[in-house]
């Protein structure tokens, strides 16, 4: 999607050789039109799936999973929490994940309220470094007894495992700019 790897280009900031900060644009402060065309695009990805629910986890995939259900007739969309709460329904589906950002391991966990057996789920999130997120998540889909639809990723570290690691599992991922490498400041796309 070339309208988002000139973003990336004109707006991000690598840091290392392994993080690139799209906070201006992606998650922190957020590009309302850049949006629209990336649900655009996984409309299109996803055309020929049938999708009944939008899962992403909290908090960077909520943005995106949102303005994508537009393009999916509005289907609800479910995020799974990473804390727990006092208002969070006592029967959910769980999954441990790692964070590759903050460095550390969390339970996600949905109430099991928002997810089926009739579920065909398109699993939406940011980044996609190492998978776990996004492992944990198809793990919740079908320990409900749904169908995973996708992944569909907005930002691919091809340096890292992610995308062997859900291929492993026989789940399909679309990205919308995949990183070859970062080095010297400098993004390069595959």
């Amino acid at each position: 999607m070339d309208l988002l790897k000139e973003k990336i280009l004109k707006d991000g900031r690598v840091v290392g050789e392994d993080i690139l900060k799209v906070d201006s644009f992606l998650n922190h402060q957020i590009d309302i039109k850049l949006m629209n065309e990336i649900g655009k695009e996984f409309r299109k990805r996803f055309k020929d799936e049938k999708v009944t629910k939008i899962l992403t986890v909290e908090s960077s995939g909520i943005s995106v999973a949102c303005i994508t259900s537009q393009y999916f007739d509005y289907v609800p969309v479910i995020f799974a929490k990473k804390h727990e709460a006092f208002n969070l329904d006592l029967e959910t589906y769980e999954a441990d994940v790692f964070s590759f950002t903050k460095n550390r391991p969390y339970r996600i966990r949905v109430s099991k309220r928002f997810l089926s057996c009739e579920d065909s789920v398109l699993i939406i999130d940011d980044f996609l470094a190492n998978g776990s997120a996004s492992l944990g998540l198809v793990k919740i889909v079908k320990d409900a007894g749904g169908r995973v639809a996708g992944v569909g990723i907005v930002i691919e570290k091809a340096f890292q495992n992610g995308r062997k690691v859900l291929e492993k599992e026989n789940v399909r991922v679309e990205s919308l700019a995949i990183i070859k490498s970062m080095k010297n400041g400098e993004v390069i796309f595959d």
